[in-house]
């Protein structure tokens, strides 16, 4: 199953190996909400009438708000995924892309630029200090034979491999609903990732595949940071309730997808080749 070693594997092929995956996934989305549209007309309403006037220049008004924005993230991951820029230079280059966006905007001020600054601070600082943590709980735990364990559990698990990833799998989508992406990412993937990889587990498709699966730990309460930015933003006669029962599907079409994924490999896998 294994395409690449983990040495050979770099962030552009998993960029690369995403897109696929990506574009499937967005398109499980379209196709629910055209479904609802068609079955529930009504929680979907059209324009009403009497705003057709103003709706002439939507298209020209929904290109312009959206090309910018989306040329932006074609220019940094291109340049990532053509070898052009590392991914910090690339992260340099979508800096600066948003600074003449916000420039052209009219909105590049002194005011703008040091809230950016001190928030752009805040999340390193946070990030680096759950890095340093998960880094010293990693390293007691191998220190006391915990990634022994884990690996001796993991091999003796009936079906090999695939058992394996589908236990790993369920154990961060369970730790999703009260933990964030980035706790699960440094303290867990550090631990499994190299059990799993020895299982001759392709990593291209091991990463798309935890990718997936930690995306969903932004629709599953009570922790899920979409449901908080979605609740910041909904109007009061929408109750949270609401909010959690209407990403069930979501959180369901992310599951076929990776569902999907785990039966068709050649969907992560097959892109990254093209680009050895």
């Amino acid at each position: 199953m294994g395409i690449y070693s983990p040495e050979t594997v770099s962030v552009g092929d998993l960029f690369v190996g995403a897109v696929i995956p990506g574009l499937l996934l967005v398109g499980l989305y379209v196709l629910y909400i055209a479904l609802i549209a068609l079955i529930q007309p009504g929680t979907m309403p059209a324009m009403p009438r009497d705003a057709h006037h103003h709706s002439k220049h939507l298209v020209e008004d929904v290109l312009l708000s959206l090309m910018p924005p989306l040329l932006l993230i074609v220019v940094v991951l291109g340049s990532i995924i053509g070898g052009f820029a590392t991914p910090t230079e690339a992260a340099a280059i979508g800096a600066v892309g948003a600074m003449l966006l916000a420039a052209a905007r009219k909105q590049l001020n002194r005011d703008n630029l040091t809230a950016v600054v001190r928030s752009t601070t805040h999340i390193t600082s946070m990030v680096f200090m759950i890095l340093i943590g998960a880094s010293l709980f990693s390293l007691v735990f191998r220190g006391f034979g915990g990634d022994d364990l884990v690996q001796q559990l993991l091999s003796d698990l009936p079906g090999g491999a695939y058992t394996a990833v589908f236990a790993v799998m369920l154990v961060m989508f369970l730790l999703g609903f009260v933990l964030d992406f980035i706790e699960i990412t440094f303290v867990v993937v550090p631990i499994v990732g190299p059990v799993l990889l020895a299982m001759d587990i392709d990593p291209v498709w091991l990463g798309i595949m935890i990718a997936i699966n930690l995306q969903t730990s932004f629709l599953t309460p009570p922790f899920g940071f979409a449901l908080f930015y979605l609740r910041g933003v909904a109007p009061e006669t929408i109750k949270t309730t609401h909010i959690y029962k209407g990403v069930i599907p979501f959180i369901i079409i992310q599951i076929l997808a990776m569902g999907m994924i785990a039966y068709w490999p050649q969907l992560a896998t097959w892109l990254p080749t093209k680009f050895i």
